[in-house]
């Protein structure tokens, strides 16, 4: 071997050892790969940094985003109430569920399909009076198998087409990894179903999401085009059982009946009083088409055109100062608990002029199950009650200092915006079909994201925040490694090691080997990094065989998004690891036999699709 194939797997075998102890973060592993590359000269100065214009890096990126614009519109959420079955077993309801995260994880970024649907899962698994770690252990390895079918789908598959482009060959097309990534998320969506979530430990939750604050007291408006408007109070109460949410009072013409008989008609311009827990609260308002009464901030004060901030006036005799108007990307939900010795107790929002001082809402109140008679704007407030307010981050964190209030934490609620969840629908199938129509998947889905920008499905402040910037430092740090490995024979030296010792000389049994090594590597270290590693041995067995690289590529791809052993392999393994109760070495009861599954549908499929 030369010097320069001695150091580079010296490296690579430095940079494997430190992704599998962990103490490091995979980015900054990545980064010290590249730089001592740099400083053995495998790699030049000047291309250093190149990968971080290689456009699987980019795509990877925009995917991020989009599928941001798809969560805040909350078109997910919509899908979900239809796609999961609301009265049906354990079975069925494990199956739609782990199905719907394969098929979300196909167009978006599979952590974010998890993330979506963990709430989901957490209400099935107290309906279904199961433990939690059984329905989120299918959840988490149904997101990760719906990875497989689009080039979309995992970070993996869009290095795997990159360096098909590197070898000539061309890059992967929108499709391509469909007949086989079917056939592998199929088979084993149905053994989860049928079989797998039987075999997941059942654990007690070790940390829960949030907290419980009790039911929420919230007040919500009937719209013209709302599905309330012209129904009677049972038909509504019936929409409702799903979601554990009741109508307690209607307010009508500024007038509150309490205890409205269940043959009431409700009419638009009608304010439905509901109590519902925090997190059945957003399927509760999208199930009727509703928003909240107080779901508004005040419109921007108008400007002369100077760059200064609009100010909202403080009104006469009132107590304050002029509050910078907030944009929309700014405002979040947060819970406030409200101290013994606040300066709220015995005090409304009207009376504290909250919009007007702070330009925050009081969206809803949580009052340890007892109930109040007053409008929501004017309910007097007590100690110890919680408060959904909305605003800027500023904002609410000045209200909570000066009036006496613990911030508990950051909400999401999400109800679903039609209109917002069209545009985000049809800019993310615009993106894909321009993709699979042949435009080049990085200016594909970077069009995706300005279009998304422009028309607000992703706030442009939120844009950066959306994109997991480690995941992107380390796919841009390695690919110039993986180069390295390859310009200097280091991965020639690999793959006949590999052909010679194990496989035999045997195509078939080197394809399998590619496969299984790869499979071990992504449950031992991130998925991305395997994919970077693995792909120049791939083709350097591939061509010492003198065989096609389609198949091993495709061996690459299918190994590296099958962790399902350990919690370290995947985030989403990770994600489900506290909620879930599980401990390390949970994951292999259900995760070995569905990898032996994977295996034994993929060989086969890539034989067929992908010839030799």
């Amino acid at each position: 071997m030369s010097t320069e194939q001695i150091l580079v797997l010296v490296i690579l075998a430095a940079t494997t050892a430190m992704f599998l102890r962990g103490r490091w973060r995979h980015d900054m592993v990545a980064v010290g790969a590249l730089l001592a590359c740099v400083a053995a000269g495998l790699v030049p100065a000047a291309e250093a940094f190149a990968g971080f214009g290689h456009p699987a890096v980019i795509t990877v990126a925009c995917i991020l985003i989009l599928s941001s614009g798809l969560k805040n519109s909350g078109a997910v959420d919509v899908l979900t109430r239809y796609a999961v079955p609301a009265s049906a077993g354990p079975t069925l309801t494990i199956a739609a569920l782990t199905a719907l995260a394969a098929l979300l994880s196909a167009f978006m970024n599979n952590v974010g399909a998890l993330a979506l649907l963990m709430p989901v899962a957490m209400q099935i698994a107290a309906k279904q009076s199961l433990p939690p770690g059984q329905v989120l252990m299918p959840l988490a390895f149904g997101s990760i198998l719906g990875g497989m079918t689009t080039l979309i789908g995992t970070p993996p598959n869009l290095i795997v087409s990159g360096f098909r482009q590197q070898a000539g060959a061309g890059g992967f097309a929108m499709f391509d990894f469909a007949p086989v990534g079917l056939a592998v998320t199929a088979g084993g969506v149905l053994f989860i179903a049928l079989i797998g979530w039987r075999l997941v430990p059942a654990r007690k939750q070790a940390v829960t999401e949030g907290f419980d604050t009790g039911a929420y007291l919230t007040e919500a408006k009937v719209s013209e085009d709302s599905s309330a408007a012209g129904k009677r109070l049972f038909e509504i109460d019936k929409a409702l059982d799903e979601t554990d949410a009741q109508i307690i009072g209607v307010v009508r013409n500024n007038v509150r009946v309490t205890a409205p008989s269940r043959g009431w008609l409700v009419r638009p311009g009608d304010i439905l009083v509901i109590e519902a827990e925090a997190g059945a609260l957003p399927t509760a308002l999208s199930a009727l088409g509703l928003r909240l009464e107080e779901d508004k901030l005040p419109p921007p004060a108008e400007t002369d055109g100077s760059t200064e901030s609009a100010t909202r006036p403080v009104p006469e005799g009132g107590e304050g100062k002029p509050e910078t108007q907030a944009s929309a990307e700014d405002v979040i939900l947060m819970e406030l608990a409200v101290l013994p010795a606040s300066s709220l107790t015995e005090r409304s929002a009207s009376d504290l002029l909250l919009r007007t001082r702070y330009g925050i809402n009081l969206l809803a109140v949580s009052r340890q199950g007892r109930r109040s008679l007053a409008r929501l704007r004017s309910m007097r407030l007590a100690a110890g009650d919680v408060l959904l307010m909305q605003g800027s981050p500023e904002a609410l964190a000045e209200f909570a200092t000066n009036a006496g209030c613990v911030p508990l934490a950051t909400r999401e609620l999400r109800i679903p915006d039609k209109r917002r969840a069209i545009t985000a629908c049809g800019i993310m199938a615009a993106a894909v079909t321009a993709a699979a129509l042949g435009v080049p998947a990085a200016l594909a889905f970077t069009a995706g994201v300005l279009a998304s920008m422009a028309l607000r499905t992703v706030p442009p402040r939120s844009a950066y925040e959306a994109v997991d910037w480690p995941v992107i430092v380390l796919l841009a740090a390695l690919i110039p490694v993986a180069g390295a490995m390859e310009s200097t024979g280091a991965a020639d030296i690999i793959a006949r090691v590999m052909l010679d010792n194990v496989a035999g000389g045997h195509a078939i049994l080197g394809l399998a080997l590619v496969m299984v090594v790869t499979m071990t590597l992504s449950d031992l270290m991130n998925n991305a990094a395997t994919a970077a590693v693995m792909c120049p041995i791939a083709i350097s067995t591939a061509n010492q065989l003198g065989v096609s690289i389609d198949p091993f590529l495709m061996a690459v791809a299918i190994g590296a998004s099958c962790a399902f052993l350990t919690p370290i392999g995947h985030q989403n393994n990770t994600l489900i690891l506290g909620p879930g109760g599980f401990h390390f070495g949970d994951y292999w009861r259900m995760g070995l036999p569905l990898e032996l599954l994977v295996i034994a549908v993929s060989l086969p499929m890539l034989l067929a699709v992908w010839p030799l």
